[in-house]
């Protein structure tokens, strides 16, 4: 594949990682605050601390919601997704693993893993890694280049 067809393809890809998570995260998030007993039940979760549920469903709401605003404006929202892809790596390797070598993962817990590798494999094609983190170049626009000083 040439850098063209890598260019070319990260733009869709990134739009479709934004509707992902509009879907994924955003509707969890708001069924686990508005109806936490209903998203436990639905999933088979034990009953956790409200404040601890709480704050998953508000933090997926908001990846949701900064999700929407980001189909306007693609890129300026992507490094979103650059927390996305870490919470997610940390969870596989530190949550599941750990209790999957115990043999301590429940059906929800192996359906979230599965979840889980798809926003990771997803994150990995879709960010612009490449323009965030390569060579600079010339003529790069303050969103791709933000400086610290004021003119």
């Amino acid at each position: 594949m040439s850098t063209s067809d890598a260019t070319e393809r990260a733009p869709r890809a990134l739009l479709f990682l934004y509707a992902y998570t509009i879907v994924g995260a955003g509707v969890t998030g708001a069924w686990t605050v508005l109806a936490p007993s209903s998203f436990a039940s639905a999933f088979g979760i034990r009953a956790h601390d409200p404040f601890t549920l709480g704050i998953v469903g508000c933090v997926y709401a908001a990846f949701g919601v900064v999700a929407a605003l980001g189909v306007r404006a693609p890129l300026v929202f992507a490094p979103i997704f650059l927390v996305q892809l870490g919470y997610k790596l940390l969870w596989l390797v530190f949550v599941l693993v750990p209790n999957a070598a115990r043999g301590a993962v429940p059906l929800y817990g192996w359906v979230l893993a599965v979840v889980y590798v798809s926003y990771v494999v997803l994150d990995l094609v879709a960010l612009p890694f490449a323009r965030w983190f390569g060579p600079r170049r010339r003529g790069l626009s303050s969103v791709d280049a933000p400086s610290l000083s004021r003119t």
